[in-house]
C-alpha cells in the first residue's frame, strides 16, 4: 500500500512540474509539457532541450538567419541535419513548428540542395529526395540557385534560391 502511495505521489508532483507520465502496457513513458502560446505541448524526453516531436522526427526551428552551409553545419552540431521531407504530413508539421515560433509562415532553410549537380537535388541527411512541394515554375535555376526554402510566396511552397542568403532553418533529427 505504501508503494502504491509514493506511486500516485510521484506521479502527481512530476504532473505539476510539467511532466506527463503515460503508461502504455508494462513500457513507461516521460513526457515533458511546455507551453508554446496558449497550447500545451508533449515534449518526448528523446527530443530534450528545444526540439518538438513530431511523428518518429525530433523538430527545431533556429531563428537565427545563416547561410545554408552554416545552418546545415548548426544541425549537424545539434545531432541532426537541416530538415528533408518525404510526404504533405511531414511539411505540415515543419509548417506547425515554424508558426507556433514565429506566428507566421517564415522563409527557411531545409535541408535539400541540387550543389552537386544541377536538377539532381538531395537531403542532406542522405535520405532519398521523392516528395516535392516546389511553387510553379520552380526549381527556376536562375544565377546559382541550389539550395531549397520553404515558405515562398503566399503558396508556401518552395524555390531554390542561392546559398549564401541569409535565412532562418528547421533542423530535425530522429526520436
Amino acid at each position: 500500500m505504501l508503494r502504491g502511495c509514493l506511486l500516485v505521489c510521484a506521479f502527481v508532483a512530476l504532473t505539476r512540474a510539467g511532466v506527463l507520465v503515460e503508461f502504455s502496457g508494462s513500457s513507461l513513458t516521460v513526457l515533458h509539457l511546455s507551453r508554446t502560446g496558449s497550447h500545451l505541448v508533449k515534449r518526448d524526453v528523446s527530443c530534450s532541450g528545444h526540439w518538438t516531436v513530431y511523428g518518429s522526427r525530433c523538430l527545431l526551428f533556429v531563428p537565427r538567419a545563416m547561410t545554408w552551409a552554416k545552418a546545415e553545419k548548426n544541425c549537424l552540431a545539434l545531432g541532426g541535419n537541416l530538415a528533408s521531407v518525404h510526404n504533405w504530413k511531414e511539411y505540415q508539421d515543419i509548417q506547425s513548428l515554424i508558426i507556433s515560433q514565429t506566428q507566421r509562415p517564415q522563409k527557411a532553410w531545409i535541408g535539400g540542395s541540387d550543389a552537386q549537380q544541377e536538377n539532381i537535388w538531395l537531403w542532406s541527411d542522405g535520405s532519398q529526395f521523392l516528395y516535392t512541394n516546389w511553387c510553379r515554375g520552380e526549381p527556376n535555376n536562375r544565377g546559382v540557385q541550389n539550395c531549397l526554402q520553404i515558405n515562398h510566396t503566399a503558396m508556401k511552397c518552395w524555390d531554390n534560391l542561392q546559398c549564401r542568403y541569409h535565412l532562418p532553418s528547421v533542423c530535425a533529427k530522429p526520436r
